[in-house]
């Protein structure tokens, strides 16, 4: 972790102080969280490689536009960078909708219907996760337009990598059908989704543990799988 005098001039608050100083007491299950990311994430893509490949094909053949979806996401310290995800929409979808997506979205393809619903489109990501953008664990990055939303307390999610998984991304895994009957969805999603999100998300760091990001992992193949 960064020391305190460090960190953006937007996150020296109170708000953030109290989650900062519950991290700064777990500095050895932080060193272990990121020899995870390295250790597993490096086996994961020996494992996926030649899936990936298989479901590259498929996405490049089906409809025209890149296999991957580089949207500039935020992480730690509000660092923004370019997540990897399988292209699961038709290309330049981010300019004729919404940030978020709803049930039934007619910007998804039929391959990335598949991929979302296994979330399959997410396997990329283990490239951010090597190269220290991502955790395992964590956050999941949002776009700046809507970090800029972001209470001061919400900010103290910033102080670890972003991530695959959360509690609240197990909570929230039909985010989408939610939204569905939205007549104004990022409005919605900024008014009432990511506050409850941002309770798992916080409520996370208080309890921040390298065993229990182990458990949220082992929840959320349980998720997928069900």
């Amino acid at each position: 972790m960064r020391k305190w005098e460090d960190l953006p001039e937007y996150m020296k608050c109170d708000e953030v102080k109290e989650y900062y100083d519950i991290l700064s007491k777990k500095k050895l299950s932080l060193v272990m969280k990121r020899a995870f990311d390295i250790v597993v994430g490096t086996c994961v893509l020996v494992v996926t490689a030649i899936p990936m490949i298989v479901i590259s094909v498929k996405i490049a053949t089906e409809s025209k536009g890149g296999v991957f979806y580089r949207q500039e996401r935020v992480t730690t310290y509000g660092k923004k960078f370019r997540i990897h995800k399988f292209r699961t929409m038709v290309a330049n979808a981010d300019q004729i909708g919404s940030a978020v997506t709803v049930s039934g979205d007619n910007r998804i393809t039929p391959t990335g219907a598949f991929l979302r619903k296994y979330r399959l489109d997410e396997l990329p990501q283990i490239f951010d996760v090597l190269s220290g953008n991502m955790s395992f664990v964590g956050t999941r990055p949002e776009v700046t337009k809507y970090v800029k939303k972001y209470t001061k307390e919400m900010r103290a999610t910033l102080l670890l990598p972003a991530g695959i998984t959360s509690e609240a991304s197990i909570q929230y895994k039909d985010e989408a059908e939610l939204l569905d009957a939205a007549d104004d969805v990022d409005r919605v999603y900024v008014e009432k989704v990511l506050p409850e999100k941002m309770k798992y998300n916080l409520e996370s760091i208080r309890k921040f543990s390298f065993l229990r990001e182990i458990a949220t992992m082992a929840k959320t193949l349980v998720a997928v799988m069900r």
